[in-house]
C-alpha cells in the first residue's frame, strides 16, 4: 500500500530532473553558441569539435523534451 501512495509522486519527480537537466543543457547549448562566435576563423579543428557537441547537446535537449511531454500523457 505504501508503494501505490509514492507512485503517483515519482513521474512529478522525474519531471522536474527532467526539467532541470533541460535548463542546464539550455544554458550549455547557449554559451557553446557564444564560444562558437567568438571563436569563428580562429580555430577550424576546435570550432567544428564545438559545433559536434552543441548538436550533440540540442539532440539531447530535444529527446529529454520528448520524454518529458509522453510522462506527461
Amino acid at each position: 500500500m505504501q508503494q501505490r501512495l509514492n507512485a503517483p509522486r515519482q513521474p512529478a519527480m522525474d519531471a522536474a530532473l527532467l526539467r532541470d537537466r533541460i535548463a542546464q543543457l539550455q544554458e550549455e547549448h547557449h554559451s557553446l553558441d557564444t564560444l562558437i562566435d567568438k571563436l569563428s576563423g580562429i580555430d577550424d579543428l576546435e570550432l567544428r569539435r564545438l559545433k559536434k557537441r552543441k548538436l550533440k547537446v540540442k539532440d539531447t535537449i530535444l529527446l529529454l523534451q520528448l520524454q518529458l511531454d509522453s510522462d506527461a500523457h
